[in-house]
């Protein structure tokens, strides 16, 4: 637990620093630029909680935190958005919610099934990649983002609804 609370500290650090980055840049070219909140959402990691009187060691692998009054991201695909969202604290799932649409299909099953043009397609309006390097993120290889959304009415409320405009992948 030492190790992975270490790694996890490195992990919020560098997503810190990331935003700063990422605010000043944005402050430097859009002038006059303010900043809200700003939102700390991370998946895949572990956390130390307590439920029912127990101490229990959580972790949320393809899940974010939803802690009542928590803000969250959950997004879709390359071209299908993204929903900010508040966590309702439900102890069923102990307060957790999905980190995003999923897949319908395998990476490999993606990149068998499409081509360039399908991407082009399904990406139109976005700007991202589009070559063969990211075929199987097409958003046809996910789950409908807004029927996940509406399968978690128990344990997130919708605070928006973001469109695509950018995607960046590595």
């Amino acid at each position: 637990m030492h190790d992975l609370n270490w790694a996890q500290r490195y992990a919020a650090f560098s997503r810190e620093i990331m935003m700063a980055s990422i605010i000043e840049a944005l402050r430097r070219h859009l002038s006059p630029f303010t900043c809200g909140e700003t939102i700390n959402c991370h998946h895949n990691y572990v956390s130390e909680e307590h439920y029912e009187g127990l101490d229990l060691v959580i972790t949320r692998k393809g899940a974010i935190s939803a802690k009542k009054g928590e803000l969250g991201i959950i997004p879709g695909s390359m071209g299908t958005g993204a929903y900010i969202v508040r966590g309702l604290g439900n102890t069923n799932s102990y307060c957790s919610a999905s980190h995003g649409a999923g897949r319908v299909m395998s990476r490999s099953q993606a990149r068998h099934l499409f081509t360039l043009a399908d991407l082009e397609h399904q990406t139109r309006g976005v700007e991202c990649r589009k070559d063969r390097g990211v075929v199987d993120e097409i958003p046809a290889a996910y789950k409908n983002l807004d029927e996940v959304i509406a399968y978690q009415q128990d344990l997130i409320e919708v605070v928006a609804k973001l469109d695509t405009l950018l995607c960046i992948k590595g």
